[in-house]
Order: C-alpha cells, then structure tokens, then sequence
C-alpha cells in the first residue's frame, strides 16, 4: 500500500503551532486500503490480564532519572517553499483540517467524535484530541473518594488526559465485585438484569470527578476476561442472555449519556465465541447514547476489524499486542482512516519486567506510526491496592511517580509542541526522511513528519548512526536537537543546523539521563 499525502496553507506561514497559528491547514492522505470492517476473524490468541507475556524484550538498563524538566526547542528559519516527493495514485482520501489558532496542549471540550476521514477525535470544539492515556481499570471498584482525587490530581498535573477504566470490578479489586463501600453492581449476583442503584451512584462520582478533571474515560461496560476466564464476567454474561444485556445496555447508555467523556470499551482481553451478547450491550448503549463513540478491547493480537467485521457501533479503531508494535499499528493505518490507536502493550513492571525502553519504543513507535493515541500501563497502577498479576515492590502511590510515568509525561509534552495530527508516518506517502540506520522489533528507529514538511520526529532506540533525508523538509534549513526521552532535557544535535538540499548523518550522543541509549530527534524547518 502507497499513501500520498499533500498539504496546503491558507496563509503564507506553513507553521500551526500553538501560538502561531493563522489560517489553517490542511493535509489530504490517501492510499489503497482496505475499508474497514472488511476481512476474515482471526484466531483467538493467548495473553489478558491474567496470562503471563511471553515476548523476551531487550533493551537497556531498568534504573531510570528522577524528574522531569520541561521541554525546550531551538529557533528555527523562515519558511521556503520545498518540492515535496513524487506522489503515487490513491484511491482513499482522508482530509485533515486544522482549525486557526488550535492550541494542541488545550483542555479538550468533551464530547468526543469521529469524523469521517480523520485518523483521529475530534472534540466539541472542533479540535483534536491526543489520546494520551493510562490504564487504571480498577479505579472504581477499589479506590475510596480521597484516593480519586489524589490519583486524578497526580495524572493530571502530568498531562495525562485519557483512563481507560472498568465499570464493572469482578476480580482486581480488594472487595469485587462490590466497591469500596461495600456495594455490589447487581442486586442479584451476576445478573444483569438487576443494577444495583447504590453502586452506580458511586460509579456516577467517579466518572464526573474525571470528567471535571478534563479526562476522558475508555469505560468497559462488562469486561469479559481473558478469554473468557473468571477474571471477567464474560460466564455471567451468558447466563443473563442478550436480553438482559441489550437492557444493560440501555441502562448505562441513558444513565452516562450525562457524561459527555465518555468512550466505550466493549470486551475485554478476549474474542467470546458468543458476539451476539457483545452486539447487544454495544446497541442497547447506542440506543439510548446515539452518536457516543465505541471501541473494543479484543484478544491481544487480534484485528478488530476483523473479528466485529461489519459492526456499526465500532467506530475507533485499535491495536493489543505484547509483541513489535510499530508493523502492527502501520497496518492498521495503511489499512483504513478509521482512527487507530495502542490500547495495551507491555505494562511496567509486570510479567516479567521489560526493560524500561520498551516502556518508551512501544510509545512512541505508536505515535509516530500513526496512531492517535496510547495507553500506557503500570503495576500496580492498573489495580491500585487491588490484586494483581504480581506483586509489586511499591504502592501504587509511590508507583505515580515511577520512570514510565516521567517518561510519558515527557512524550505528552513532545507530542503537544506540535501540530501532532499532522504528522504522516515515514515511508507511506512517497517520503523517506529516516534513510540509513532504522534497525528492526524493539531497537527499529522510527519517523513522522508534518505533511507540510515544517517539522519531523524520529524516534532512536539503541546507539547508532542515522541518515536523514532533509529533501523531505520546507524550508532552507534544519535545525536538529535531540530530546532526552527520560526527562526532556533538549541537547544540540551535530550538525545542529543543515541545509535542506542533502542528506545528514547523525550519531546517536551517547546515554540518556537513565543511562538507556534511546533518543528523540525534533527536526524544525521552516
């Protein structure tokens, strides 16, 4: 597949940033993808919240900097009109406009949206939304009201702004399936049939104390569990019949319509043989909740749009995998503009501990492969005080503050900088700026760069020399600095500055604040 991309401005400044915006922008890609929800399902794979990782990851050393700086970027030239790269025919068009003066570190204006053609959501105000998420699935059932607060202030202040939450706790959570006030969901155990109004009146303070906090929420209605297993409620759920379900359904739909920040989640951690119960939960919501956005958290590994081919109420996109990210996310993106984005890789410090770069690569080789968005996870983050798949060395108040949470906070930062929904991944639309030193699975060096050519993000994990291609860019000069993906700190690339006109070598400079060897290099020419 060949995706072609062209950009355009209506003013003479190409530049969209946050304060310099005027005009707008607007970038077209097409490609010859498939459409979505076409294709075959694929085979139910072996991995949830329950079942040990089995991918060996290497990577570099685990101890990590303390704090974060926040993060600076050189000046750059004025801008220059630049021939762009050949482009090839197309048959699918997505438009991407950028509204004057978007701000992309402002709050967003719940709710959500998708709009057709867009590889992203759109809020209310017309804006995109960088889905910068955490996996806090156990947030309701387990956390008191105080500890809500202190987690949500914590997230936050790092510039967080998606939790990716069960509504329903069946096994992680020190009381499940009832709450910290001891309530349970159902009135009659496991039966859908029988909400139970104390309980989601607990659940109603939760979802708005994260909607007033600017969050929004991936909410799973009724996790399943790994492939059906007890972790979920996937048994109950058969024994409440799609009726039942479809009536749930209705009930959450009309009770959280009032939630404006809401996404809904259906399944999770696996693909059940019986998807008439998934359909019916998912339009009972729909039909009391018309237009919310759904998605689904499926078997890790497996395509969604393949498994619930066909499905009206899947509207986003998404990839699960504890394997390499970036082909799989790549795919997805060449595949269709229905937004995509990494729902769950490898947790830190879980299963066994991966090395705390690849906490980072997969983070990034999502973003700058397309994706809107990722959700990063932490044990024991993820089930607070709860049980989990390990026992953790920390609470999981000491856990906010660990080198996967300051690292994402540096990504979030990064990625606000710039006009994010511009980027185009390296290699799909006719130009090639990562030429020489882009390695393969967890130590592949990755780019994207804005459709106008005005700035560039390569991603660079493990020591080496890379080749850009600076033809690709708009204006006269690069200006290259490298970004400590640990903490932030900016460092001068050598050359710091190159024309334009050739190509440039760079050597990676060396280890990070953590001692790791990844770097991110930010390109600006204009």
């Amino acid at each position: 597949v060949v995706l072609v991309t062209a950009c355009s401005a209506s003013t003479p400044t190409a530049r969209r940033s946050a304060a310099q915006a005027e005009g707008s922008t607007t970038c077209t890609t097409s490609g010859a993808g498939a459409a979505a929800g076409l294709g075959a399902a694929t085979p139910a794979s072996t991995v949830g919240r329950g079942d040990p990782a089995t991918s060996a990851a290497s990577g570099a050393p685990t101890t990590e900097g303390t704090g974060a700086v926040p993060l600076e970027t050189s000046a750059s030239s004025s801008p220059a009109a630049r021939p762009t790269a050949p482009t090839a025919p197309a048959t699918t068009t997505s438009t991407v406009s950028t509204p004057p003066n978007v701000d992309p570190s402002a709050p967003a204006v719940f709710p959500l949206h998708v709009e057709a053609g867009k590889r992203y959501l759109v809020d209310a105000a017309g804006k995109p939304f960088l889905l910068h998420g955490e996996a806090a699935w156990s947030l309701i059932g387990e956390l008191r009201r105080d500890e809500v607060d202190q987690y949500l202030a914590d997230r936050k202040a790092r510039g967080f702004n998606t939790l990716l939450v069960s509504l329903l706790e069946h096994t992680f959570s020190r009381n499940a399936p009832a709450d910290a006030n001891g309530d349970q969901p159902f009135t009659s155990p496991g039966d859908f049939g029988t909400p139970n109004e104390a309980y989601f009146a607990s659940a109603d303070w939760v979802l708005q104390r994260a909607e007033q906090e600017g969050f929004a929420v991936l909410l799973t209605p009724a996790y399943t569990g790994y492939i059906g297993g007890t972790e979920g409620w996937y048994d109950e759920m058969v024994s409440s019949g799609a009726d039942k379900l479809r009536d749930y359904g209705r009930y959450v739909g009309a009770r959280y319509a009032v939630r404006k920040n809401i996404v809904w989640v259906q399944g999770g951690d696996g693909d059940p043989p019986k998807r008439e119960l998934i359909d019916a939960l998912a339009e009972g919501i729909a039909e009391r909740a018309p237009g919310v956005v759904q998605t689904v958290h499926a078997n890790r590994d497996t395509k969604p749009l393949d498994y619930w081919a066909g499905r009206s109420w899947l509207a986003v996109n998404n990839v699960y995998t504890y394997e390499d990210v970036y082909p799989r996310v790549i795919e997805q993106y060449k595949r269709t503009t229905m937004p995509v984005f990494l729902i769950e890789s490898v947790y830190e410090n879980e299963r066994p501990a991966a090395p705390l770069r690849q906490i980072r690569t997969q983070a990034y080789h999502a973003y700058l492969g397309g994706a809107m968005g990722e959700v990063f996870g932490n044990n024991p983050i993820w089930h607070f005080s709860g049980p989990g798949l390990d026992a953790p060395d920390v609470t999981w108040q000491e856990a906010l503050d660990s080198p996967g949470s300051r690292s994402m906070a540096v990504l979030g930062t990064l990625l606000r900088s710039l006009p994010w929904w511009l980027l185009v991944p390296d290699q799909v639309d006719g130009r090639t700026l990562l030429t020489e030193g882009r390695g393969s699975g967890q130590t592949r060096a990755v780019a994207a760069t804005l459709c106008d050519g005005t700035e560039a993000l390569v991603y660079v994990p493990g020591d080496r020399t890379i080749s850009l291609d600076l033809r690709v860019l708009h204006g006269p000069t690069a200006t290259l600095t490298w970004i400590d993906p640990t903490n932030g700190a900016p460092r001068a690339a050598t050359p710091s500055q190159a024309p334009t006109t050739d190509t440039v070598q760079l050597h990676l400079p060396g280890a990070n604040a953590a001692g790791a060897e990844d770097w991110v290099l930010k390109v600006e020419s204009r």
